[in-house]
């Protein structure tokens, strides 16, 4: 049997009756062990995937499964399951086992998709590589030399090498898209709110979004149905009722923006600003309008993302303490030390980069100057935004500056490597939906993808706009 590329592949091979959902998990439990040196999956749950698979088949052959039934799908490692291991590819967690699902999770198997495994990313969600794993740099399935992107980069490499129908990742600037741009595949970040974040280890509460990759829209709207929705364990999701994301047909006409000064910055790749530039005229033969429009703010992004970020963090992982659960170094001799010794060893070189980063904008006498400010201008890109959202349908941009880079690229300034960012961090610093769509192959080889952003709770829209847009 060969690989799936879509559910609906699943589904033809299930209702022809030549297959059984147990074939359909051996198949990618194969293939996981034929691509295990790309390191994608921490834990694959083979036994368990596979008493779940004898379920599920009788649950089809009763007329009782669920809407995603012999769905295979594998969850990033900061997304909790009960009674297995999670340890957001950190040191700190090693070993740790949750008490509880997270609410993706739980509906996920109410619908009898089938979890197979969990997936490598950057530690705690940090990072544009991941590289910064404590487990091991994961490797890009077009050119296990590059990167697959982070920090979802497990996630990603897992749909683009057919060893899950559908992954989960979790998007905090961009690590959701700009990995499905490093690997061709499709990565979607709901509104900030659209799916719960109850069991999503956090890393900046504010940013933080789970969203699936696949390399089929539908299966992405199949997902959303699912995981999307009001849950009372979550205080931010929206109570606003979830789309029927398969029933919403693209329109013929489109209003789209784009940012003249994205396309013309200095850092983007000559072939990807060609590429865009073609895909603007393509759409404009098509019956869209699309129009350059002003934003002076391009150049906050970055910096207000980073600086409001880094806060987040620095609370969010000052309960990592060596004391309550977690690592606990042997070296100490006492409290302080604990605490010291704990951290130091538990934590990799990135996150105490950003923990160090947040506690400095949050102290005394720089709260006001950098935090304080960073909120206000936040809420100025919100307000600049909505007047473009107003107007247009969606804000299309490259996904990235450029294609995927090698593993181990001597990067001496950090700074260099938050600008992979640079054109993802708009849509979770004002929470709106945005996706990456594959969008070709680039000369070296490497597969990028072009970005679509919509206005807040226009998810449905943007998922039935780019079904018709890979369609065309």
């Amino acid at each position: 049997m060969g690989e799936f590329k879509s559910y609906d592949e699943i589904r033809s091979a299930l209702s022809s009756g030549d297959h059984t959902v147990s074939d359909i998990v051996e198949t990618y439990l194969k293939r996981i062990e034929e691509h295990s040196d790309l390191n994608a999956f921490l834990e694959v749950y083979g036994d368990e995937a596979r008493e779940r698979a004898l379920e599920v088949q009788e649950k089809i052959n009763s007329g009782t499964a669920g809407v995603l039934a012999g769905m295979v799908i594998g969850i990033k490692d900061n997304i909790v399951y009960r009674d297995h291991r999670v340890s957001a590819s950190s040191k700190m967690l090693e070993g740790f086992e949750s008490l509880f699902s997270a609410t993706v999770v739980e509906r996920l198997l109410a619908e009898d998709a089938i979890i197979i495994g969990r997936l490598n990313c950057d530690e705690f969600a940090m990072g544009s590589a991941n590289e910064y794993s404590a487990f091991g740099a994961v490797r890009n399935p077009h050119n296990k030399n590059f990167v697959p992107g982070g920090s979802s980069g497990g996630s990603a490499a897992a749909v683009a090498a057919g060893l899950c129908t559908v992954s989960l990742g979790s998007d905090t600037g961009g690590s959701i898209r700009q990995p499905a741009s490093f690997t061709g595949t499709l990565g979607f970040k709901p509104t900030y709110g659209r799916v719960s974040r109850n069991g999503l280890i956090a890393f900046a509460s504010s940013f933080d979004q789970i969203g699936p990759f696949a390399n089929d829209i539908r299966d992405i709207q199949r997902v959303m149905e699912v995981i999307g929705g009001s849950d009372p364990m979550d205080t931010t999701s929206l109570e606003s009722p979830n789309p029927v994301y398969t029933e919403v047909k693209p329109r013929e006409k489109y209003k789209i923006a784009y940012f003249k000064e994205c396309i013309e910055n200095d850092s983007l790749d000559s072939e990807i600003r060609d590429k865009t530039h073609a895909l603007i005229e393509d759409l404009k033969k098509k019956g869209h309008t699309v129009e350059a429009v002003d934003f002076p703010l391009l150049d906050y992004l970055v910096p207000t993302y980073y600086v409001l970020t880094t806060a987040e963090a620095s609370s969010n992982l000052a309960r990592y303490d060596g004391i309550h659960y977690g690592y606990r170094s042997p070296n100490a001799v006492d409290l302080e030390s604990s605490y010291k010794l704990s951290r130091t060893e538990g934590f990799g070189e990135e996150v105490k980069r950003r923990i160090m980063l947040g506690t400095f904008v949050l102290s005394s006498g720089y709260y006001d100057a950098f935090y304080g400010k960073g909120q206000k201008v936040r809420r100025m890109l919100v307000d600049k935004t909505r007047e473009i959202t107003d107007e247009y349908d969606f804000i299309l941009s490259p996904t990235t500056p450029h294609t995927a880079f090698e593993i181990g690229r001597e990067i001496t300034d950090p700074t260099v490597m938050y600008l992979e960012d640079i054109f993802t961090v708009h849509a979770n610093l004002c929470g709106l939906p945005s996706i990456s769509l594959p969008m070709g192959t680039h000369s070296n080889g490497l597969p990028f993808g072009m970005q679509f952003t919509a206005a807040s709770e226009k998810d449905a829209e943007l998922l039935a706009f780019s079904d018709g847009l890979m369609g065309e």
